[in-house]
């Protein structure tokens, strides 16, 4: 069931506000990034890569590795600072965000490790993990592949297609998850392409589906871990999230999706915000 919207937000621990923090950080260094997009997501990725995802940050090629696919690519900076953290790559790379010198751009490449497909053309990274998945049913490799992509992306058609080819094959080492926080870059999902009944949409097209509040870090533990939710199943994981999650003046602020050259008067009131969030 998705959660209740009247109960108070989940609070942030310190963790969460560590990696909020530091996307920040890759803001101030990069002038320039999808912030509010990157906040829905922190939790989401946080737990995939603490208790979730089998990998090897040393060896990124890994044949038994799970695959990670963030198709909703401008939500890269919560990804990036994930990757740095578990030593994918040097952590000053984060300060060379969208850099000419830098690794890494305001979009995910396949020539940073840890990155299995180049995403931002939205639409794209659900079909890659479907061949990914398929590819292990047929080799007989258990390794999983995760694909996370944004609701307003689910617009897409190509979205529809890779479901119907999931569910024929019976890719139940896949798992879709959706960062469902209600807000394209301009309006909301409601105004732009209404997505409700969600869950039915994907029941229907014959996944295995869970709801979870997508911030709740013990909720997404308990799910990820539960995988598939049906047998011989895709499974779909519609993570019920807050653009702009975790400084009030973000949350649910079309203005946030997008930043560039903000003062260091703003960068202040940004971390301040972080600090001050209910714990």
């Amino acid at each position: 069931m998705a959660p209740d919207q009247n109960q108070p937000a989940v609070p942030l621990d310190q963790r969460s506000r560590l990696l909020r923090r530091r996307v920040v950080d890759m803001l101030k260094a990069g002038g320039r990034g999808h912030l509010a997009p990157a906040f829905s997501l922190i939790e989401i990725m946080r737990v995939l890569y603490d208790d979730i995802l089998r990998y090897d940050a040393k060896n990124p090629q890994w044949k038994q590795r799970d695959r990670c696919i963030l198709s909703k690519g401008h939500g890269c900076m919560a990804w990036y600072v994930l990757l740095a953290e578990k030593g994918f790559f040097p952590a000053e790379e984060l300060r060379k965000f969208c850099k000419d010198d830098g690794l890494l751009g305001g979009h995910p490449e396949v020539l940073i490790p840890g990155v299995e497909a180049s995403t931002g053309s939205l639409g794209h990274g659900f079909s890659i993990g479907s061949g990914f998945a398929l590819n292990a049913k047929y080799e007989k490799r258990n390794y999983r592949t995760f694909v996370i992509v944004g609701d307003g992306e689910i617009n897409e058609g190509s979205t529809w297609e890779a479901a119907l080819f999931c569910a024929k094959h019976q890719l139940q080492n896949l798992c879709l998850i959706i960062d469902y926080n209600k807000h394209q870059s301009y309006a909301s999902t409601a105004e732009v392409l209404p997505l409700e009944p969600l869950a039915d949409k994907f029941r229907s097209f014959g996944f295995g589906v869970a709801e979870v509040d997508g911030h709740d870090v013990q909720a997404l533990q308990k799910t990820f871990s539960s995988l598939p939710h049906t047998p011989n199943k895709p499974t779909a994981v519609i993570c019920h999230t807050i653009k702009g999650k975790g400084i009030r003046f973000t949350e649910n602020n079309l203005q946030w999706h997008h930043k560039s050259k903000l003062s260091d008067a703003q960068f202040d009131q940004l971390y301040q915000g972080i600090e001050s969030y209910p714990a």
